[in-house]
């Protein structure tokens, strides 16, 4: 355990932010009858998925160390800015959230969004392509995406090494979809540099995949992706879904939400699978 570890900060930290949190923050209802301030205990931990007297027992100032990615948990549960997020892991004893943990922490901003759409297919994404939540409509749409690791849990990294990155979409797109990952990468590398992450995957990509490294070098940028998306689902079939995106610049997340036409084919698989989530098709998962 390290020594730097404060029971009692962290419990009172945990307090605050707990009762802070409103119902609606993290899209429940309001009952009438609600006295309590802010959430209670089970509705935070149940929102950072663990036990309600763990999560009493930290607040309580007498519980046991928790590891890393359960502070990463926390983090996300209770809507932490990112300067919150890193006081919690030195109130826990580690001298800061390792890379990989930072990286997942959802935007606050884009976490209320989310939410509130809990019936819908919608998923946010890292800058490099990192699917970090998911609705269980998208993980029935798309598979699970956040339980890749290392350089898979980039989007652009799979589709260049993975062949089942491209059984959803139409093989048409396939051509496209690769030169917008190259073009959409590149910017990245611009944007932040030559030591950045994006930089590095670049370089482990034109290692690894001829066809990056042949559409590397032809340097175009300006490509986005289509508004519009072309599935094939393994148990539905063939959907033609509408992307709606919501960026957050500061952290450089995306918040991305898919619709279909309402009395096409492709609405009502969409909302088989929104109905249906994961249960149902589980199997076939990226």
């Amino acid at each position: 355990m390290d020594r730097t570890f404060d029971r009692t900060s962290l419990g009172a930290f945990l307090h605050t932010r707990r009762t802070a949190l409103q119902p609606e923050d993290v899209g429940l209802v309001r009952g009438e009858r609600r006295r309590a301030a802010g959430l209670r205990r089970e509705e935070v931990a149940d929102l950072c998925t663990m036990s309600a007297d763990y999560f009493a027992r930290l607040e309580r100032g007498d519980g046991p160390q928790p590891s890393e990615q359960m502070v990463a948990a926390i983090a996300r549960g209770l809507r932490l800015t990112p300067d919150e997020r890193d006081h919690l892991f030195l109130l826990a004893g580690y001298r800061g959230a390792r890379r990989d943990l930072r990286s997942r922490h959802v935007s606050p901003g884009l976490m209320r969004v989310m939410d509130g759409l809990a019936g819908s297919t919608a998923q946010i994404m890292g800058p490099l392509g990192e699917t970090l939540l998911q609705t269980p409509s998208a993980v029935a749409l798309l598979g699970d995406q956040t339980r890749h690791t290392g350089d898979a849990r980039s989007a652009t990294y799979r589709w260049f090494t993975d062949p089942a990155a491209r059984v959803r979409y139409v093989a048409d797109d396939h051509p496209l979809h690769s030169r917008t990952n190259v073009a959409l990468l590149r910017a990245a590398v611009t944007r932040d540099g030559p030591d950045s992450e994006a930089a590095d995957l670049a370089e482990t990509l034109a290692r690894t995949s001829a066809e990056f490294a042949e559409l590397w070098e032809r340097h175009e940028v300006g490509l986005r992706w289509s508004d519009t998306k072309r599935m094939v689902h393994p148990q539905v079939g063939r959907l033609d879904v509408y992307c709606q995106l919501l960026n957050e610049p500061d952290q450089g997340q995306s918040l991305l939400i898919f619709t279909a036409t309402p009395g096409t084919e492709s609405h009502e698989k969409l909302a088989l699978l929104t109905v249906l989530g994961t249960d149902q098709f589980a199997a076939g998962v990226e």
